[in-house]
């Protein structure tokens, strides 16, 4: 309990100055959340769904948290510039957990002012997704999500009345800024009330090259005939790692896409749980991790579950985990999982995990094409699967360029970043 300890004594310590940073809403929820913590701790490696990635390891380094609110100095239009042409975004920047809003943008605001402003509003949904209750075990939120519910003191709030529709995408662009090593937790709560419709992109940037341990935990609410757009993309550094909850729940008639994409980082782990409380919603989810010059990733895990209950008839799902080795140290743990209780269903599951085709690149060779560009073409078509799922076309252009030149090893962080200078 070495890692959980240093986090259990430091809330004890310091819960006043966490409470007075934040709001009675987030403040609520605090105690429970840590007292679970406390009892629990991090998974191990004998947990199913963590036997890949040691999280106690993760956390136990002496982490800076930002408690006391102190301001960091920073123009994020200095240090970060979009360059997706065409996009035309709303911007909001967050550093660290606390957003910066250079105009009012419809439907968006700062957490921690959402819950003094509308704290009916807010404590409605806030922490009921990412609930503590008996299925959270069941469900795989546990310590990193935990520990964020006890220690986060700002985020996001988008809420989209009934009937609206955002005008723009909103571009969210979370800036982690600091002189020492730093621990950021990250709050999002997103709301689309029915009929809603909303994109919102969330982009994550490292200005300085320590070491920095991001929790985040996504909630997102869709009532009844809703859309959701969801995009994530991770250009940071390899020493950030990352803890990312994203829970959803849907009511009747919605659509959603979430599309996360990892192009440069640490240590990441992506989780997400979706509950589809009506009938006729769809959801489809795609991410991807790109690797290339000097980062290496040695171990990739995958853990899929479809739950379908006695009373969901006329279920359709299909769950798939396709994996490219590139090198022969890389190892990929693959685990799709079907769990059906209803007898009228379309259902099916599947994985791969191989190298490139060798009878491919030989029929390209055949033609001209060098092996080196052979290569290129065919790692480029295996990421365009899920490129290709991006419904907004500037940022799905820029994706194909931006993952040809991690290839190529042209790119080996972003370029919208003081790093990249």
């Amino acid at each position: 309990m070495k890692s959980e300890k240093q986090y259990i004594d430091l809330y004890q310590a310091q819960r006043q100055l966490i409470c007075d940073g934040s709001a009675a809403v987030m403040n609520a929820v605090r105690d429970r959340a840590m007292q679970t913590f406390a009892e629990r701790g991090f998974p191990t490696l004998k947990d199913e769904r963590y036997r890949y990635t040691d999280i106690a390891a993760a956390f136990a380094p002496d982490y800076g948290l930002n408690l006391g609110r102190v301001n960091i100095p920073v123009n994020p239009r200095e240090v970060f510039r979009c360059d997706v042409p065409n996009l035309s975004t709303d911007l909001a920047y967050v550093v660290g957990d606390k957003p910066l809003f250079e105009k009012d943008i419809p439907y968006v605001a700062s957490l921690r002012q959402a819950c003094i402003d509308r704290p009916d509003l807010v404590a409605k949904y806030y922490n009921q997704s990412a609930a503590l209750s008996p299925s959270l075990s069941e469900r795989g939120l546990r310590g990193e999500a935990f520990l964020n519910t006890a220690f986060a003191q700002d985020g996001l709030f988008v809420y989209v009345p009934r009937g609206e529709r955002m005008e723009h995408p909103l571009q969210v662009v979370n800036i982690l800024r600091s002189p020492v090593n730093m621990m950021v937790n990250r709050r999002v709560l997103i709301v689309l009330e029915e009929g809603a419709e909303a994109t919102l992109l969330m982009c994550d940037h490292a200005m300085d090259r320590v070491d920095f341990l991001t929790t985040q935990v996504i909630e997102v609410f869709c009532a009844d005939r809703s859309r959701l757009d969801l995009y994530e993309l991770e250009e940071t550094h390899t020493s950030c790692h990352r803890f990312s909850n994203l829970c959803m729940t849907l009511g009747s008639d919605c659509t959603v896409a979430h599309n996360s994409i990892t192009l440069s980082g640490g240590l990441t782990r992506n989780t997400a749980d979706v509950i589809l409380r009506g009938e006729r919603s769809e959801v489809t989810m795609n991410g991807c991790v790109v690797a290339a010059g000097q980062q290496h990733v040695a171990v990739s895990a995958f853990a899929g579950r479809i739950l379908v209950r006695q009373e969901a008839q006329k279920t359709t799902s299909k769950e798939t985990n396709n994996n490219l080795c590139a090198a022969d140290t890389a190892r990929v743990y693959t685990q799709p999982m079907l769990e059906i209780y209803a007898d009228d269903v379309q259902c099916s599951h599947g994985s791969t995990v191989g190298v490139l085709d060798q009878q491919a690149l030989f029929y390209m060779q055949q033609r001209g094409v060098s092996e080196a560009e052979a290569r290129l073409l065919l790692k480029n078509a295996f990421v365009g699967q899920v490129i290709d799922q991006v419904r907004l076309e500037p940022l799905r252009d820029r994706l194909r360029h931006l993952v040809d030149k991690r290839f190529r090893g042209e790119l080996n962080k972003c370029t919208g970043c003081a790093l990249c200078k």
